[in-house]
């Protein structure tokens, strides 16, 4: 189990992906449940070709509904996913690409949901980032403020 984080891991972590993103949320789930977090798939299945708003919008409806702690979508370039999930009320939808940036987008943004783009990265740097996303807490303060100017509809 990850120690010291922010989200409620006694809930699921929704995953979905396209089938360009499918082999590195199977590895992800591994990962996860390797961690003994719970892990709720959305989909894809396989490596067949799937629509990436279909997977992205019922990750985003877990989280939105609260029914997952946070979600974590994979697709090509990241781009669809994060379009699609930000649609949502309440979801903070974060396209990430190192550690780094996975990390500030929970501590400045305090995303909910991080979108993998998996032709342009390792499984191994999104194994990483997904671990940093997890482990970082948002900061509050100047970023809540911030953070508080993006409607929710």
């Amino acid at each position: 189990m990850i120690d010291h984080s922010p989200f409620n891991l006694f809930l699921p972590v929704a995953v979905g992906s396209d089938h360009a993103g499918f082999e590195y949320k199977e590895d992800i789930r591994q990962f996860l449940a390797g961690k003994g977090l719970a892990v709720h798939d959305f989909g894809a299945y396989s490596l067949e070709s799937a629509d990436y708003p279909d997977h992205a919008h019922a990750v985003a409806q877990a989280v939105e509904k609260g029914e997952c702690s946070f979600g974590i979508l994979f697709c090509g370039s990241g781009n669809g996913v994060v379009m699609s999930a930000n649609k949502h009320a309440g979801i903070r939808a974060a396209i990430c690409w190192n550690p780094p940036i996975a990390e500030l987008a929970r501590a400045h943004n305090d995303a909910n949901i991080i979108c993998i783009p998996a032709r342009y990265i390792s499984q191994e740097i999104s194994r990483h980032m997904v671990e940093r996303f997890i482990v970082t807490e948002f900061e509050g303060g100047r970023h809540a403020r911030r953070v508080g100017k993006i409607p929710c509809r």
